[in-house]
């Protein structure tokens, strides 16, 4: 009957027989809540660690693929000059060629001129065009 006053006026006794204010199972169940949340607390905070250390990784690896990205790119500029300089050097020995056949089809004219010349004596005093 005492326990019955006590409950009404909001007080209880535990398993110790101590005068509490919550009911015994309202008690119990605020202290599993508690160590619930203290173990969830505790799991988030292992879990911010991997995500941390899983970041830095990430961080790295993105560091590292930025570098060779770069490498990559001034391999391939590089490749490109050296394209356009084989084109500009490939263009200046065609015209070097050309030139060089020029010069050769002069000098043919020009021998074969002063084989005209030597063969046929009547032609001495005509003027051949010099084809230079």
């Amino acid at each position: 009957m005492a326990d019955e006053a006590l409950a009404k006026a909001g007080l209880h006794f535990d398993e110790l027989n101590k005068i509490r204010v919550l009911e015994p199972d309202v008690a119990q169940q605020t202290r599993e809540l508690k160590e619930e949340c203290k173990d969830f607390v505790d799991k988030i905070g292992e879990f911010q660690k991997i995500v941390g250390t899983f970041i830095e990784m990430v961080d790295a690896v993105a560091k590292e693929v930025e570098k060779e990205k770069m490498k990559a790119i001034g391999a391939r500029n590089l490749l490109k000059s050296i394209a356009k300089q084989r084109e500009a050097q490939q263009l200046q020995l065609q015209a070097l060629i050309i030139e060089k056949r020029m010069q050769l089809e002069r000098q043919v004219m020009k021998g074969s001129n002063v084989l005209l010349w030597k063969k046929w004596p009547p032609y001495q005093y005509i003027n051949l065009p010099n084809i230079i």
